[in-house]
């Protein structure tokens, strides 16, 4: 503070830990009869809240914030107009790169901006910004993002796996479009899981193999990661459905039918099924545009926008696991009431198998993905179980299905007239071991 009878003709530096402040404060204080006052403080973690995403700029680079947040206040001073710009000696508190651009910005609502303020110098350990007005201030630096060094082996098993993964998710619609068997009720989330599988790691999978030569066009790119946002949120919301129905079939065993008609229409789980995905995109699209077509061709990592996928997966991961936990509980009361022959199967290695492939299906192990970074075989253990999701659903639904089975066996002309497939003979069974396809 100055007052009137102040003697000194400069104001000293004003210093903090990680910070320093050159304010003409005398000149301010002549244009307010002689007083005035500033204040200058420094947040020492403040830059975990106002992270350096909330600085916008036209390229897709790494932002990095280079000091902690400061702020700088003239209290008490009617006229604040400063007679000079004020100059503010930032400490590094990052790892300093040659080739970054450092821009010195103030906070301004909800964004960090650069207008009215410069870098007049820097080092490896300092920079000096001056600006023309005072506000919270902090220095952020860009870096333009290292192409990530691809792994031959990982670029091999996602090709293979996935290639596989879409084989066999094309027999399993194949076999869903030519059998028909009763009874159905889980059939149209299984058959919709398939194919919002197969659009998702099928544009995907071109898009990789593809990737260079789609860049260059980034309203193309936009485009594809809008659509791969869409088709993989609709994979999880139907293996919600799938969930549900599963969790439905099991409680309530002797009342499916009546739950089917009453609760379980088709047409009204497939406008679900589609309609949920298509919302968060379009409500996506709409508030952040350009949030789509990062360098893969994906949605951009900034600004959080990752979240408009990773937080509803994250929802109904969330839900599935519990409702697979449910699922079990339920199944293994219910068989210890069924009769002989399915307690001894209950016990075998292939209601096992099953259990987990089921875990599978309903995208439980899409938890895996975050922990990839822990360790190589941990991302690899994700991508094989969650390529193969159309696998094991071809797998349990339809190479382990009894009535399934027994289609192939006529196609195939081996079953012969006179013989009669194998039942299960009470309803209640037919009805739990069909819907969970976990028949011997």
């Amino acid at each position: 503070m100055v007052g009137p009878n102040a003697s000194l003709g400069k104001i000293p530096q004003l210093d903090t830990k990680n910070a320093a402040m050159d304010i003409d404060l005398i000149g301010i204080s002549k244009n307010n009869n002689g007083s005035a006052s500033v204040a200058f403080m420094s947040f020492n973690t403040m830059q975990d809240l106002l992270k350096p995403d909330f600085f916008k700029t036209s390229k897709d680079t790494v932002k990095t914030m280079m000091s902690t947040v400061i702020s700088a206040t003239l209290p008490k001073t009617p006229n604040t107009t400063l007679t000079k710009p004020v100059n503010f000696t930032l400490k590094h508190i990052g790892k300093f790169e040659s080739e970054g651009n450092l821009s010195c910005v103030y906070w301004n609502i909800s964004e960090w901006i650069v207008d009215g303020c410069s870098v007049v110098q820097t080092n490896s350990s300092f920079t000096v910004c001056s600006c023309v007005h005072l506000s919270t201030f902090a220095l952020i630096m860009q870096t333009s993002r290292r192409p990530t060094k691809d792994d031959p082996l990982m670029e091999l098993l996602n090709l293979v796996f996935v290639i596989v993964g879409l084989v066999f998710t094309s027999l399993a619609l194949l076999t869903f479009a030519f059998c028909r068997w009763k009874p159905g009720v889980n059939n149209v989330a299984q058959i919709n899981l398939c194919i919002s599988l197969l659009s998702a790691h099928l544009l995907f999978l071109l898009t990789q193999q593809f990737i260079n030569l789609i860049k260059p066009y980034k309203e193309l790119c936009a485009v594809i990661s809008g659509a791969l946002h869409f088709f993989f949120l609709s994979c999880f919301v139907w293996m919600f459905i799938e969930a549900v129905l599963l969790f439905i079939c099991v409680k309530n065993i002797s009342q499916i039918s009546s739950t089917q008609r009453a609760v379980l229409n088709h047409g009204f789980l497939i406008v679900i099924g589609y309609v949920i995905a298509f919302v968060i995109v379009g409500v996506s699209v709409g508030l952040v545009p350009e949030g789509y077509g990062s360098e893969q061709c994906w949605i951009k990592q900034e600004n959080g926008f990752i979240w408009s996928f990773l937080g509803p997966v994250c929802f109904i991961l969330a839900i599935n696991t519990i409702l697979f936990i449910g699922i079990i509980i339920s199944l293994n009361s219910t068989l210890k009431n069924l009769n002989a022959e399915v307690s001894r199967m209950k016990q075998t290695k292939i209601m096992v198998l099953k259990t987990l492939a089921q875990s599978v299906i309903l995208g439980c192990p899409w938890i895996l993905g975050f922990f990839t970074d822990i360790n190589k075989m941990m991302e690899i253990l994700f991508l094989i179980l969650n390529s193969q999701q159309g696998t094991f659903i071809f797998l349990i639904h339809c190479v382990l299905n009894d009535e399934v089975r027994q289609q192939y066996v006529k196609w195939m002309g081996v079953l012969s007239p006179g013989v009669k497939p194998r039942s299960i003979k009470n309803a209640s069974q037919k009805t739990l071991m069909s819907s969970l396809s976990i028949s011997n």
